[in-house]
């Protein structure tokens, strides 16, 4: 299979890194391009060409990480990213950064100089060693020259191990920080002969047994990012409303409370609550956080491993896994039927709200939520994520897959994600964005020549600035004088122009039936949805929806 006998060390040391990580299951690789990370992409290129796994070849590496991130969350499997020496290992760290906080498999790969060189002033040279701090579940520096054995081999083990978090639950980011020494070319080229058998060498702990809760108190289940379907069959056993963000698995079924956030504005309901069952990691809405904070309810948090959120500190218990114990009564029955008639009013509400209205965000986001055609929908932080949480109605199951970077909530990187969820999948993917989010990425649209093509379309809201500062404090009357340039940040941009220069389809949509007609359209390549909106009365837009939201809940009570 490898046979390091007179081989280059450099080369030497790729070929049984790229062999260990097939031989653990690794399919997909993303190569960001560069001289010392040479050995590297050799290796990788012969052992695609054997068929043992996908090369993706990325020019810039933020949007390389970004990539191999989506690619990642699309396959459930750890995905390296490999880079040269110097800023270019840095300019992933904002992919890092999410991948931990989102518990994502990514595996950095970063070559380097000789560790004699450090400190040296030789060119292309930093130290690289923990770059990345407490952001990594695992690193390890390995040395130019290191013997290509089985103790570097065993240093790939542990790092897929952390990655996937299977002796801690607790998945995330490694670092491997692999030194060359010249010569960075082989000699000769490496022949890698059949696909080595996947070997688990690492088994996962045991599933923990799930802790009953009691029925009893007026409980909600709260459904976070990649609470998963859990969430939903919680709730379904224990007759509990679940509080579903779009991006937790669990917006579908007869519990799913659509537009929960108003409701939760309207104290005459939410101070009913009495118990909250966390799942999954809730980033959206203030009113859930200051139901999160209330000294009056009781807070279980549901985590599998690893850190637990808890951000008010009120959790009193945090357990692995949960389970409805005895059957519902009469008033659980009860309970869950008047938020069903609550949600049913607001969704009423934002019917009328919508349907008055030019186009714009809510509208928007509802429209997404219906069509259908994609095998995944990737949504941009801000405004579109909380849109499609308020628009988004549950049914029996969700249209398609709901995807967003929560773990930070960052705009950078969501086009490259979204790129990489459609390489992973092997399917159509659409993106949701609004406008500042698609002008921070809009360079991942670009695909090289000898690369495969991605079925994507982006669509993009587009309000001239960050509508979502016009609905927080920031956007007062009072405030207003410098608003457009401290937070709104408008761009003039020629968006046609743009998607043209990186071969992108362009269609511009004025209205719902144009919006509609594009996204029945198939979805073939890489395509921009550009829908130009008014954002100006966004403000006053929300505050209306609102109060009829309120109105409606208290007559529905």
């Amino acid at each position: 299979m490898t046979t390091t006998d007179s081989v280059e060390p450099s080369a030497a040391t790729a070929r049984l890194l790229v062999t260990t990580l097939v031989a653990q299951g690794v399919r997909d690789v993303v190569l960001a391009p560069g001289s010392r990370s040479a050995p590297f992409a050799y290796a990788a290129h012969e052992a695609e060409q054997a068929g043992w796994w996908r090369l993706h070849v990325r020019l810039d590496e933020r949007g390389a990480g970004f990539f191999a991130l989506g690619l990642a969350r699309a396959t459930g499997q750890p995905v390296p990213v490999i880079t040269t020496s110097g800023t270019a290992v840095a300019n992933l760290h904002p992919a890092v950064l999410e991948a931990a906080h989102a518990g994502v498999p990514l595996v950095v790969v970063s070559a380097d100089r000789p560790h004699e060189w450090r400190g040296t002033g030789a060119n292309q040279t930093t130290d690289q060693v923990r770059l990345f701090s407490s952001a990594v579940r695992f690193d390890a520096d390995i040395p130019a020259g290191v013997p290509a054995g089985r103790g570097l081999a065993q240093i790939v083990t542990r790092a897929l191990a952390a990655a996937r978090g299977v002796r801690s639950a607790h998945p995330g980011p490694v670092q491997l920080n692999v030194s060359f020494a010249d010569p960075l070319t082989p000699a000769h080229a490496w022949q890698p002969g059949p696909r080595p058998e996947v070997h688990e060498v690492v088994s996962p702990l045991s599933s923990p047994s799930a802790a009953p809760i009691s029925p009893g108190p007026r409980t909600v289940v709260v459904a976070g990012d990649g609470a998963g379907p859990a969430a939903r069959s919680l709730a379904e056993q224990g007759r509990w409303p679940v509080l579903a963000e779009p991006t937790s698995g669990a917006r579908a079924g007869e519990c799913a409370i659509g537009p929960y956030r108003l409701l939760l504005d309207v104290p005459e309901l939410a101070a009913r609550v009495q118990r909250v069952i966390v799942t999954g990691r809730p980033t959206l809405s203030r009113p859930v956080s200051a139901l999160l904070a209330r000294t009056d309810v009781e807070v279980v948090v549901v985590s599998p491993g690893g850190l637990w959120p808890d951000v008010a500190g009120s959790a009193e218990r945090v357990l692995p896994a949960v389970r409805a114990a005895g059957l519902p009564s009469a008033a659980d029955e009860e309970w869950l039927a008047l938020w069903k008639r609550a949600g049913t009013a607001v969704e009423a509400a934002l019917d009328e709200h919508v349907s008055g209205r030019p186009l714009e965000g809510l509208g928007v986001a509802r429209e997404i939520w219906r069509a259908g055609g994609a095998e995944a929908l990737m949504i941009g932080s801000s405004n579109p994520i909380r849109d499609l949480d308020l628009a988004a109605t549950p049914g029996e199951s969700a249209p398609a897959r709901v995807l967003a970077n929560r773990g930070l909530a960052g705009i950078d990187g969501t086009i490259a994600t979204a790129t990489g969820l459609a390489q992973g999948f092997a399917s159509p993917v659409r993106a949701y964005l609004g406008d500042l989010t698609f002008l921070h990425d809009a360079s991942s649209l670009m695909r090289g020549r000898l690369e495969a093509e991605s079925d994507l379309q982006v669509v993009v809201l587009d309000d001239s600035g960050g509508g979502i500062f016009a609905t927080l404090e920031h956007g007062e009357a009072g405030r207003a004088a410098h608003f457009a340039r401290l937070f709104g940040t408008p761009q003039d941009v020629d968006m046609a122009a743009l998607a043209g220069a990186y071969g992108v389809r362009y269609t511009r949509v004025a209205n719902s039936g144009e919006l509609r007609a594009a996204l029945a359209a198939p979805l073939r390549g890489r395509s921009l949805v550009h829908i130009p909106v008014d954002g100006s009365a966004l403000r006053e837009s929300r505050r209306e929806l609102e109060a009829a939201s309120r109105a409606a809940v208290r007559a529905s009570l």
